[in-house]
């Protein structure tokens, strides 16, 4: 029987340890450039069904990466320019309205018009003690203290802005660089594999491409749908800022799961702000968004969606929210595809070796 040393056993075990928080301290430092990574990875497989079908139309690849990279920057560089003056200036008029809002003159006003709908709309609902809480609780305020937090927002935000721009920037070189070498990329992977299982799991990998690609590409034609009739639909209820959420419209749709939803009614509680919208445009916003929503989950997503990998409903939930929890909203983003992803593989190597058994 071999005896241990027990000093031996220890010092191994002390030193894997220590390797292993070494490893998870390293994740945690590098984890900003790992989410730079990840995000230019996930979308430069989304570029890559557009890469490949301008190759099959007889462009070299070089000359495919550079017109999609293009049309890309391009389509954003014109939402930029026709979109953040508009945004800037409605942000500008928004902050005015705070302040104009919580001028206690003001606020009594505005109590008194929103009582009086309300009242003639809803004669069986009691308000008025209700209202004279809330202009209890405003009389208590200190207008001069939430200036001063608004102003701290507005300066933190703004640095969170410049933050994301140049991350943004270096995402988007690192996008250009997947994109222009995903065959060199995918070859270096495969050569990692034994020559008896190559073929297999090349097919295998680029089903998995191909699905992650489509997915995104087909929440990104989401985005843009859910943006552009929102835009319309808010300007012809007159609602306040349409563009600010237009934008917001866009950016919650690229959400699986609750994006939609949760931008809807972001949207409904903005049109339902005292002096910036009205109780009237709330409500047509709220019977819309629920009418889309409805359109969106049985007509729009199925048919954008058809050549990506099909999810079940709780694999979805569930992947949506574990996703989240990890990565926040990358991982939000990603969760979905991922799941696909392992249900590929499920399908394609788990269930055939079990039926050979």
């Amino acid at each position: 029987m071999k005896i241990h040393n027990p000093f031996r056993v220890a010092l191994l075990a002390t030193l894997g340890v220590g390797v292993g928080l070494l490893i998870i301290g390293s994740v945690q430092n590098l984890s900003t450039i790992l989410l730079y990574v990840g995000t230019a990875l996930f979308l430069s497989l989304g570029l890559d069904p557009v890469v490949s079908f301008l190759e099959r139309r007889g462009l070299p690849r070089w000359a495919a990466v550079l017109v999609t990279i293009l049309a890309v920057l391009g389509i954003f560089t014109g939402i930029i320019f026709m979109v953040v003056p508009i945004i800037v200036s409605q942000i500008g008029q928004l902050v005015f309205q705070i302040e104009q809002l919580l001028q206690p003159g003001r606020w009594n006003e505005i109590v008194a018009q929103v009582q009086t709908w309300v009242s003639q709309t809803l004669p069986w609902l009691k308000i008025d003690d209700v209202w004279a809480s809330i202009q209890r609780w405003f009389t208590t305020l200190d207008v001069g203290s939430i200036s001063t937090m608004i102003g701290n927002s507005l300066l933190t935000g703004a640095g969170a802005v410049a933050a994301g721009l140049g991350g943004a920037f270096i995402v988007l070189i690192l996008t250009i660089y997947f994109t222009a070498s995903t065959p060199s990329l995918k070859s270096a992977v495969y050569q990692l594999v034994p020559a008896s299982k190559r073929a297999r799991f090349i097919e295998l990998s680029e089903k998995i491409t191909d699905s992650v690609g489509y997915y995104v590409m087909g929440q990104v034609s989401l985005g843009v749908i859910n943006g552009v009739l929102s835009a319309i639909f808010l300007s012809i209820i007159n609602a306040p800022f349409p563009a600010v959420l237009a934008v917001v419209a866009f950016f919650f749709s690229l959400i699986p799961l609750v994006g939609t939803l949760t931008g809807s009614t972001i949207i409904v509680l903005t049109c339902l702000l005292p002096g910036l919208g009205s109780p009237t445009a709330a409500l047509i916003a709220l019977i819309y968004y629920l009418v889309y929503m409805q359109i969106e989950a049985y007509v729009i997503s199925p048919r954008i969606m058809n050549r990506a990998v099909s999810v079940p409903g709780s694999v979805v939930v569930i992947s949506a929210l574990a996703g989240g929890a990890l990565l926040n909203l990358l991982g939000a983003l990603i969760a979905i595809p991922v799941a696909a992803s392992i249900l590929i593989i499920y399908r394609e190597v788990v269930i055939p070796r079990q039926n050979e058994r």
